[in-house]
């Protein structure tokens, strides 16, 4: 709809159009309430329209408007503004990027100006996780004073996310109603990666490749990719290339090295950073288009000595590549602050919590001590593995012989590496060999190696212990309190050292120590860090507070903080209760990290046999253990509180997708079932030391009662339809030392083993008429799915065929769905006549878009059709962030 001047729209006053394109009109108006002109966006139809639409816009619009930075165009709000929904962003005056070009070539200084400007937008919006998606010169402005703003950053995004549910591909602006208007749509796709050509999604690099097309566009006057129409760009997108000899001799070769790099086809050679880009340009003055590139190599000769022959090859280097190179050769005294992103290997993702088994005392990743290597769990396809990165080199290698490893940390001379791994603690020399065992560790909690020669490790049994470094038996070196447990850091002497205190009370999140070999003395560093995990790094305290990494000085003589905390990174990912923070740090103040706030966020997901979406439930949280009632009404769900560092119990009203809470003490709940007529509730909560098993109405009608205590902890499982007996796992730290018991609910109560075993029995499920159980074992050595029957004896029989987890029954007994090793859904049909149970035929039915692997990720319908999936749109951490001189630059 148009809208005349003078239209008021709540506090805003119509004062002019602006412009249009798919994404709607663009008009000026006047916020009465602020008195500031502001730039109003209003959706089309088919968005306002649209309530599944319209909700994914509002949950993208309110990411961007959390960007913050000089050269963004802020967006202040997404607004239902009567009749209409509108986009509330900043005005910013002056001319447009495309209007800047149509004038001809922009000099090189002015390129250079503008160029860089965009670049730290870039920058700053990908370490948000938003990225642009639409960047062209039309939406770029210069205002009069030469400040660049970005405009429209992240909408393309949006409206593919709006969009998403009707089938539209990922290339948002080619196939909105701007596809009528040939001019629009023809600048659009004149700066669309490879990648988003052939309709694939676009990550950063996509933004890399459209920023190269600005900056050859500025510089040659002409676009890098033309084209009569869309078809005829796309293919010159695809396999043309830009005319080189179009730059004017004047342009420096570093230059056109920037622009060769970021329009490098295979995404994979492209620059990946935006950062690293930066940096080129910083390099890229004045001077340098005067100089030229010959006398650039003789002064930095004389700086660098050896540098000046790898400035030649930097056209062959990727970012992180690049950004080593430039770690390793800075002069002395050099504080410089670079950094760039560490790409894991393809098809590989960093091994934090809900992607396979991981270390609760260490995150998946550590830096070498002298800063210039990086080992890191990685896993796929249920695999998990170590790897180790130089930082001056392209590619990752895998160490043999690390399969399950989880904690890696290093030797104080960046030799070997330590893990852990099937209950044992390990070392291998990266350069060479197979890991050598050097103890057992079977509730280990993070180490830390000693330059004195020995290992301290951390255990849940609320003892930290010491091994030598070639290996032996580990002797306690401090026992904490009852209810405390915690791991080690090193600082610089290497027999002071600091652990963190996992509480088993709740909040979970513990004070910092600083302790000392051969002594029992201790003293309090940090109160409760909001993830608890300290290093020191270049005279630095280096730890979380709520989403941001800070550092702060810390005195080696006083063993004391100092000064005031300075922010390093934001929005750090963070892993497991309490929460720990995904980074590493050398001594030398080189950091590593991982960011991702919204990593614990699923969305309940319905999904038919075939794995096409039927729709969904509720809005984003961070779910866990599915439980759907038995008449299908209602699900029961668990939902981790960021600020308890807790989770509670929720239902969710399936018709109306209302959630309603259902327990609210400060303690931890994480699994809930329901009674066989749905009007209670069973849940665990641990208001003691373990995990206890409470029952209360369905309706919070009435009061809660404790049905069973003790100093383990436990798990409801699905309660058979007869009522007689409530089975539950009990066991103690990550499910080790895991049984199936059963809870009578008449009589003396007295608890009795089902399943239990020297080896680990979890999941368990009746099977409809209460004759079988379906349940989880590693007796043979990975999780596999098995059948006995119930209340027994008798033998068991095998289901799965390659490892699974987390069997369900369909309603009628007929088929059994699990989870394989690779996250495929599995069914499996089965039959059982007397006392004999045959499995038939096993087969996958869909892919599931889950990373969760602690708690029940799905449920199924009673008649075995619909699935409801605790999904994520991520595919894992596949790139970590490093810092080259932060902790050393900060100033306090």
């Amino acid at each position: 709809m148009s809208l005349d001047a003078g239209t008021r729209l709540g506090v805003y006053e119509i004062v002019a159009l602006i412009g249009a394109g798919g994404m709607g009109e663009v008009y000026r108006a006047h916020d009465t309430s602020l008195g500031r002109d502001v730039a109003i966006k209003i959706l089309p139809d088919a968005f306002a329209n649209d309530p599944e639409r319209l909700a994914r816009f509002t949950r993208e619009a309110k990411t961007l408007a959390a960007l913050n930075h000089v050269n963004i165009a802020h967006v202040y709000g997404f607004e239902p503004l009567a009749p209409v929904h509108a986009l509330v962003m900043e005005l910013v005056e002056g001319p447009t990027l495309a209007d800047r070009i149509a004038q001809g070539p922009v000099p090189v200084d002015e390129s250079i100006r503008i160029a860089r400007q965009i670049a730290e937008a870039l920058e700053t919006a990908h370490e948000h996780g938003i990225i642009h998606r639409d960047l062209k010169p039309a939406n770029v402005k210069i205002r009069d004073d030469g400040a660049v703003k970005v405009l429209d950053f992240g909408l393309a995004k949006a409206a593919d996310a709006a969009q998403a549910s009707a089938g539209i591909s990922q290339s948002p602006t080619i196939t909105t109603p701007a596809m009528s208007q040939a001019g629009v749509i023809l600048g659009t796709a004149a700066y669309m990666s490879p990648e988003q050509a052939k309709g694939r999604p676009a990550d950063k690099r996509g933004d890399v490749w459209a920023f190269g097309c600005l900056l050859y566009e500025m510089l040659t006057g002409r676009r890098a990719f033309e084209g009569e129409d869309v078809s005829d760009t796309l293919a010159a997108i695809l396999r043309g290339e830009p005319d080189w000899t179009a730059f004017p001799p004047d342009i420096p070769a570093h230059l056109r090295t920037i622009v060769r790099r970021c329009l490098e086809k295979n995404r994979k050679a492209r620059i990946p950073d935006m950062a690293v880009v930066r940096f080129m340009l910083d390099e890229s003055t004045a001077e340098a288009a005067r100089v030229g590139e010959r006398e650039i190599r003789d002064r930095w000769r004389e700086r660098r000595g050896w540098i000046a022959a790898a400035v030649l090859a930097v056209a062959f280097l990727t970012a992180s590549g690049l950004a080593g190179f430039m770690y390793f050769t800075k002069t002395p005294g050099d504080a410089r602050t670079i950094r760039f992103t560490l790409e894991l290997p393809d098809g590989w993702s960093l091994a934090v919590l809900g992607t396979a088994t991981t270390s609760p005392g260490n995150p998946p990743m550590s830096v070498s001590p002298d800063g210039r290597q990086v080992a890191f769990v990685a896993f796929s396809k249920g695999i998990q593995r170590l790897w180790v990165r130089p930082l001056d080199s392209l590619e990752a290698r895998q160490l043999p012989g690390t399969d399950g490893a989880v904690g890696p940390f290093w030797s104080p001379d960046s030799r070997f590496v330590a893990f852990f791994a099937d209950d044992k603690l390990k070392k291998i020399d990266v350069a060479s060999g197979r890991p050598v065992t050097l103890c057992d560790a079977p509730r280990q909690l993070g180490g830390a190696w000693s330059p004195e020669g020995f290992i301290l490790f951390g255990s849940s049994d609320r003892a930290i212990q010491r091994v030598a470094a070639a290996g032996g038996v580990p002797q306690v070196v401090t026992t904490l309190a009852q209810g405390e447990r915690g791991h080690p850091a090193f600082l610089p002497d290497g027999r002071h050292f600091f652990y963190r205190v996992l509480l088993t009370s709740y909040p979970p999140g513990g004070p910092v120590y600083v302790g000392s070999v051969g002594s029992t003395e201790r003293a309090m560093v940090l109160e409760r860090p909001d993830a608890s995990n300290v290093m020191y790094a270049a005279g630095n305290l280096v730890f979380l507070r709520e989403t941001t990494l800070m550092a702060q000085p810390f005195d080696l003589e006083r063993m004391a903080l100092t000064g005031e905390p300075t922010p390093m990174a934001e929005e750090i990912r963070t892993m497991g209760i309490p929460a720990l923070a995904v980074f590493s740090v050398s001594p030398t103040g080189v950091l590593a990290y991982a960011t991702g706030l919204g990593g614990l966020d699923r969305q309940l997901t319905w999904f038919d046999r075939d794995g096409k979406v039927l729709g969904t439930l509720g809005d984003p949280a961070p779910y866990g253990d599915v439980e759907l009632s038995p008449d299908g009404t209602r699900v029961a769900v668990s939902i981790f509180d960021r600020a308890k560092q807790t989770r509670d119990i929720w239902t969710i009203d399936v018709a109306r997708a209302l959630r309603t809470r259902f327990t609210s003490e400060p303690s931890n709940e994480t699994t809930a079932i329901w009674s066989p007529d749905g009007t209670r509730i069973v849940f665990n909560s641990q208001r003691k030391a373990a995990l206890d098993l409470y029952e209360k109405a369905s309706d919070l009608s009435g009061p809660e009662k404790l049905l069973l205590s003790d100093d383990r902890n436990k798990r409801p499982l699905r309660w058979p339809r007869d009522g007689r007996f409530l089975p539950y796992v009990s066991f103690r730290e990550r499910l080790q030392e895991s049984d199936v018991w059963l809870l009578p609910l008449s009589g003396d109560r007295k608890p009795v083993p089902f399943l239990k075993t020297p080896f680990t029995e979890s999941d368990g499920q009746l099977s409809p008429d209460g004759r079988w159980m379906a349940y989880t074992s590693n007796d043979s050595s990975s999780d596999e799915i098995y059948v006995v029957p119930f209340p027994g004896p008798g033998g068991k029989a095998r289901v799965s065929t390659g490892g699974g987890s987390w069997p369900r029954w369909r309603d009628d007994g007929r088929e059994i769905f699990y989870v394989d090793p690779d996250s495929q859904l599995m069914a499996a049909s089965v039959t059982a006549s007397g006392g004999t149970f045959h499995v038939v035929e096993v087969r996958p039915l869909f892919q599931l878009r889950t990373v969760l692997r602690e708690r029940y990720p799905y449920d199924v319908s009673k008649d075995g059709q619909r699935f409801l999936v605790n999904t994520t749109d991520r595919t894992g951490i596949t790139s970590v962030t490093v810092v080259v001189n932060g902790p050393a630059a900060v100033r306090h």
